[in-house]
C-alpha cells in the first residue's frame, strides 16, 4: 500500500488514522457498500440480459406465425405469398427471410439466406428429429460468433408432407445493450465508492464523537476533578449507555478518592497526636526529670501513646487482611450469651465513666459455631460505638437470643444516641466513612469498626440491619446461623470426603 501510494501519488494516511475506529469503520462501510454495488450490479445485469432476450424470443414467436401466413410449399417448392404494393407485408416478408432455412424431409435444401448459411445446415439427423417432434428454439453462433435465437419446426406442403423450416433472430444487439449497460454502470462505481467514502467517513465521525468526547474526558480525569460529568445525548442508545456507567465509575472513583482523603486526614490525626504527646513528654523529660521517678513517668506516658499507635496499626493491617482473604477463621461452638456476657462487663466502665447506662438482656441457647475472637470483635466495635455516640444520661441496652423462627441467633445493639442521618446510612459499612456532624466530629476514630462488623457478618453467613434516625439513636441487629445447621453441613461434608 505505501509503494501504491508513492507511485501514484496519494497520500499516505498518518498511522494513528489508519488504526482508528473511524478509519476501519469508513473502510468497513466502503467495502461492504462496494459489494453490494457489485451484487446489485450483477444481479440487475442479469435480469436485463433475461428480459431483452424474452422480448426476441417473443418476437422470434411472432415472426414464426407471420412465416406460417406468407409461406406455402407448392410443387415441393416455397413459394412466398405477399403483396408487393404493401410495404408492411414486404418488410415483415424480408426480416423473416434475414435468416432462415428451408429443406424437405431427406434434408435437401430448397430455399436459405447467407446469413443462416453462415450459422450452419442442420444435419439430416437435426432435421428428421425436430419433424417428429414439436418446433424447438435453440441458441446457435455463426462464424464470426455472433449469437443467433433459432425456432425450427415443420411446416406441410399442399399434399400435407412436413418441410423442415426455420428462423432465426440475432442476439448481438441484446448483447452490445447488456455490455454498454455494464461497463457503464461499473465505470461509475469507483466514483460511488469514493462518494461512500467521504460519506462513511462523515458518518463514523458523527458516530464515534460520543466516544471521542468520553476518551478526553478520560484523560482530562485527576483527583482534583473527579466529579466531571460528560452530559448525555439523550438518543437512549449504546453510547448513552456508555455515557452513563462512565459518569456513574468518575461517581465511585470521587466516592473512593474522598474517603482515602478524609482516612489520609483522619490517620494523619489520630498519629499526630500520640507522636506529639510522645515527642512532648520526652522533651519535658529529657529537659526537666531531675529524678528517677520523673523520668520512669514520663517512659510509662509514652508507652501509654506508643500503645494507641500500635492499636492503630494493627487495626488497618488486620482489616487490610481480612479484605484481602488473608486472615484464617478459628471455628468454634460456642453460646453467644456467654460471650455477650464477658463483653458488656469490659464496658461497663467506659459506661459508666460517660454516664451512659449499659443493660443487657441474654438468652442462653444461641449456641453458634463461629470465630469466637471475631464474633467478640464484633460485639465490641458496635458497642464502643454505642457508648461514644450516646451523650450523657442516655442509655445502650445489648439483647442476645433467637428469632422467632429459631432459624438464627440474634444480637441486638441499640443507643438513644446521636443517631445517623438517612443519606449516610448506606455508606456506614464502607471502609474509613464516617458521619460527619458537630457531635460526631468531636469522637476520635478512623471509620474501620463498621467496616470489620460487615466483614465478620459476611464471613459467617449472616446478616446485619440498621434502623436508625438522627437524634433518636440507632439499632444494629446481626443475624448468624444457628450451629446446627452448619454443623450438618460440616458432618455431610466430612461424611462425603470419608466415603470418597
Amino acid at each position: 500500500m505505501a509503494r501504491f501510494s508513492r507511485v501514484f501519488g496519494f497520500p499516505r494516511l498518518p498511522v494513528h488514522y489508519a488504526r482508528g475506529l473511524r478509519f476501519r469503520l469508513t473502510v468497513s462501510y466502503v467495502l461492504f457498500f462496494t459489494i453490494l454495488l457489485v451484487v446489485i450490479g450483477l444481479f440487475f445485469r442479469r435480469t436485463l440480459q433475461s428480459q431483452m432476450e424474452g422480448s426476441v424470443r417473443e418476437a422470434l414467436e411472432e415472426e414464426w406465425g407471420e412465416a406460417k401466413g406468407y409461406l406455402k410449399i407448392e410443387n415441393q417448392r416455397p413459394v412466398w405469398i405477399v403483396d408487393v404494393s404493401d410495404p408492411e407485408e414486404a418488410f415483415i416478408v424480408s426480416r423473416i427471410k434475414h435468416a432462415f432455412l428451408i429443406t424437405d424431409a431427406n434434408g435437401v435444401a430448397l430455399d436459405y439466406d447467407d446469413t443462416y448459411e453462415s450459422i450452419g445446415i442442420d444435419s439430416l439427423a437435426e432435421i428428421r428429429q425436430i419433424l417428429q417432434g414439436d418446433p424447438v428454439i435453440r441458441q446457435r453462433y455463426d462464424k464470426t460468433g455472433v449469437p443467433y435465437l433459432i425456432k425450427a419446426g415443420r411446416i406441410p406442403d399442399d399434399k400435407g408432407r412436413p418441410y423442415f423450416f426455420a428462423i432465426g433472430r440475432s442476439l448481438q444487439p441484446v448483447r452490445n445493450t447488456v455490455r454498454a449497460v455494464t461497463r457503464a454502470y461499473f465505470f461509475t462505481l469507483p466514483g460511488m465508492m469514493l462518494l461512500a467514502g467521504v460519506l462513511g467517513w462523515a458518518l463514523a465521525g458523527r458516530s464515534i464523537r460520543p466516544v471521542n468526547l468520553v476518551a478526553q474526558a478520560a484523560r482530562e480525569i485527576t483527583g482534583s476533578n473527579l466529579s466531571m460529568q460528560i452530559p448525555l445525548r439523550g438518543a437512549g442508545d449504546e453510547l448513552d449507555h456508555l455515557i452513563e456507567s462512565f459518569n456513574r465509575m468518575t461517581e465511585r472513583l470521587n466516592q473512593s478518592f474522598e474517603q482515602i482523603r478524609r482516612f489520609s486526614t483522619d490517620v494523619s490525626h489520630e498519629l499526630r497526636t500520640p507522636l506529639t504527646a510522645i515527642r512532648g513528654q520526652l522533651e519535658v523529660a529529657l529537659f526537666t526529670a531531675e529524678t528517677p521517678d520523673q523520668y520512669r513517668e514520663a517512659m510509662i506516658n509514652a508507652l501509654e501513646d506508643v500503645e494507641k499507635l500500635s492499636s492503630i496499626v494493627r487495626a488497618l493491617l488486620l482489616l487490610s487482611q481480612a479484605e484481602s482473604g488473608q486472615l484464617a477463621l478459628q471455628k468454634t461452638r460456642f453460646d453467644l450469651a456467654d460471650l455477650a456476657a464477658d463483653v458488656v462487663d469490659q464496658f461497663q466502665i467506659p459506661a459508666e465513666e460517660r454516664s451512659v447506662t449499659l443493660s443487657a438482656v441474654l438468652d442462653a441457647g444461641g449456641i453458634v459455631f463461629a470465630d469466637r475472637t471475631q464474633i467478640e470483635r464484633l460485639l465490641s466495635n458496635l458497642l464502643s460505638n454505642a457508648v461514644k455516640y450516646t451523650p450523657a444520661g442516655g442509655s445502650v441496652r445489648v439483647r442476645v437470643g433467637t428469632t422467632d423462627t429459631q432459624d438464627w441467633a440474634q444480637i441486638v445493639v441499640e443507643d438513644t444516641g446521636s443517631g445517623i442521618p438517612a443519606q449516610n446510612l448506606p455508606h456506614i459499612f464502607d471502609r474509613f466513612y464516617r458521619v460527619r456532624t458537630a457531635e460526631t466530629n468531636v469522637v476520635p476514630g478512623l471509620g474501620l469498626g463498621l467496616s470489620f462488623v460487615a466483614w465478620i457478618v459476611e464471613v459467617h453467613g449472616g446478616r446485619i440491619d440498621v434502623a436508625s434516625a438522627e437524634g433518636e439513636g440507632s439499632r444494629f441487629t446481626v443475624l448468624l446461623p444457628l450451629a446446627a445447621g452448619l454443623a450438618d453441613t460440616a458432618d455431610a461434608t466430612e461424611l462425603k470426603q470419608d466415603v470418597a
